[in-house]
């Protein structure tokens, strides 16, 4: 019999988070950031759940690869662009659009040998300091890009650090417009906070990401909460044994958590193996049969343990969601002192996967 634990991956939820996302920035065309394998969803599974989208950004040649082999025939964005000047062959072979943030991929550009001209997105810095150039030299890379046989259609493009605070985009958008003077050029600077936040930034396109998935940009549930977007990833298990402790009895290892009173609980196949972050603290918020409760101990590779106190009548094989449409991934990351973004992508290979 195969162990309790799997992941759901809700593709209505998905394409319903797109519709929301349409409605929120109605008059922009939309990039479905779908990097890191989809955020931990699979990009293969669940690319077709969003074939109504405008284009894929992503950063894997691989998965660009993947999509022009299943039929995808719009564009894809490479979000860091090139790695190294021979992709370029695959890059016009495949027809990708590449970001562009280096000196060095200009001068790769304008010595490639190319059947046909490649869009380009300049990258501005906006104050994040990853990637892309200062704004007083996006006006004279322009220049020189626009120069090159091998430069198609181009777009200015930036990224936001702190989007989902009210203020937090009022310095990038004046390095922005900074770098944008004097330059009739399209846009796409909004990531998931400014798409739902930042109607001023949208412009030509909009890149959501975790909110496609269903999770808060800010890391905080209730933000988007009345928002109509829904957990599309739910991580569940069951209860594989139960265990009487007594007063002063200790679970797990290390013996972090010891009982102040008579006490049961579950033990559930699940660990950080499985993706559950390890540093997951006493009182994590868990779902046992339909009934919120908390974790207890110290989470091992394969299993941890919850506290029945509040649903006496679970036993062995009750169902467990560790986080999905009740436990909200954002409310697990925040007790982990992390965000929604890396439970996704931590979720393990091992862990099987079905499609809703």
């Amino acid at each position: 019999m195969a162990r309790p634990v799997h992941a759901s991956i809700d593709l209505h939820a998905l394409r319903q988070n797109l519709s929301i996302i349409r409605r929120a920035a109605p008059q922009s065309r939309v990039w479905s950031v779908v990097k890191a394998d989809a955020y931990g969803h699979g990009l293969e599974r669940v690319w077709s759940a969003l074939n109504t989208t405008d284009g894929f950004a992503l950063l894997n040649l691989e998965h660009a690869i993947m999509l022009r082999e299943r039929g995808w025939k719009g564009p894809i964005l490479l979000l860091e662009g090139f790695f190294h000047a021979d992709e370029l062959e695959l890059l016009d072979k495949y027809r990708l659009t590449t970001s562009v943030h280096s000196n060095w991929q200009v001068k790769a550009i304008q010595n490639a040998r190319l059947h046909a001209p490649l869009d380009v997105y300049v990258k501005v810095n906006s104050g994040m300091n990853r990637l892309g150039f200062a704004p007083e030299r996006v006006h004279t890379v322009w220049q020189q890009l626009r120069g090159l046989s091998n430069v198609g259609a181009m777009t200015l493009m930036s990224h936001f650090a702190v989007a989902e605070r009210p203020e937090g985009i009022v310095e990038p958008m004046q390095k922005i417009e900074q770098a944008a003077e004097g330059l009739d050029c399209p846009r796409s600077l909004s990531n998931s906070a400014a798409t739902l936040w930042h109607p001023e930034a949208h412009f030509d396109w909009v890149r959501p990401g975790i909110v496609l998935y269903g999770a808060s940009p800010s890391g905080q549930w209730q933000d988007i909460a009345n928002s109509g977007l829904k957990p599309v990833m739910t991580l569940s298990s069951e209860i594989i044994a139960v265990q009487n402790l007594k007063a002063g009895d200790v679970v797990g290892y290390g013996q972090r958590y010891r009982a102040t009173r008579d006490q049961r609980i579950g033990i559930v196949a699940c660990g950080y193996a499985d993706g559950y972050p390890r540093v997951a603290p006493d009182g994590t918020p868990v779902l046992v049969d339909g009934v919120r409760t908390t974790t207890v101990g110290t989470v091992s590779m394969d299993m941890l343990a919850v506290d029945l106190t509040p649903c006496s009548q679970a036993g062995i094989g009750t169902p467990v969601e560790l986080w999905g449409k009740e436990i909200k991934i954002d409310d697990v990351a925040t007790a982990c002192g992390t965000v929604g973004y890396e439970l996704m992508c931590a979720l393990a290979t091992r862990v099987p996967v079905v499609t809703v």
